[in-house]
């Protein structure tokens, strides 16, 4: 047997033994991921489409909202999550610093959403009595929904992503796994485990949220036939 082999067999890629071996440690990691997607996800959303109203009210402001959300989201995360590094080990600033990234996707796919409602459905709206709030409320923010759910689905799969980059302030859910196996002399099977279950949480997210814009939007199913 070559010495490749042998190296592959003591150290491969998939070890159900590993995953058995570390069951509360990779359940413990993959919870701290989806609590840490979760709450920056919600957290930017409670943000950002406050925002998206604003910019779709004060046309002037839009694009100074979408040129501060662009220029956070463009700031390297591996450089961003370097520098917090020797901050703190907080959980705030991870959040902290997913919300930045989420918040240009939300606030981008929402106030499309809304330009796209059209306008006779306002003009009908505002001629049967209703002020700009009861207009936003009933009428505009559930036309805009397909919109807004988009822009949650991308921030929560962008989120999954870099939520493993918080390893790095302590606080990285499967990144953990992946850096731990890294650390150790290239352990293949906590890197693979750590990389497989990012990818498949992103996937399983990203179906739960897509279910649930086509049960709160059954009118865009009946508009795409």
């Amino acid at each position: 047997m070559s010495l490749r082999r042998l190296e592959d067999a003591a150290n491969p890629w998939v070890s159900w033994q590993y995953v058995h071996d570390n069951a509360d440690s990779i359940l413990a990691a993959l919870r701290e991921h989806v609590t840490l997607t979760a709450e920056a996800v919600v957290l930017a959303a409670v943000v950002a489409i406050p925002l998206a109203v604003v910019a779709y009210w004060f046309r002037p402001l839009s694009g100074p909202i979408l040129a501060l959300s662009g220029v956070l989201y463009t700031i390297p995360s591996l450089a961003l999550f370097a520098f917090l590094a020797p901050l703190s080990t907080d959980t705030g600033l991870v959040l902290s610093a997913l919300v930045m990234y989420a918040l240009l996707l939300i606030v981008r796919n929402a106030l499309t959403g809304l330009r796209q409602v059209p306008a006779e459905v306002r003009d009908a709206a505002q001629g049967m009595g209703y002020g700009r709030f009861a207009r936003l409320l009933r009428i505009e923010l559930p036309l805009a929904l397909p919109g807004i759910l988009t822009g949650l689905r991308l921030a929560t799969v962008s989120t999954v992503a870099l939520t493993t980059v918080g390893v790095l302030i302590g606080h990285g859910g499967l990144g953990q796994l992946i850096l731990g196996g890294f650390r150790n002399n290239f352990y293949r099977a906590p890197i693979l485990t750590g990389t497989v279950l990012a990818v498949a949480l992103a996937l399983v997210l990203d179906l739960l949220l897509a279910g649930a814009g086509r049960l709160v939007t059954p009118w865009a199913r009946r508009g795409r036939r």
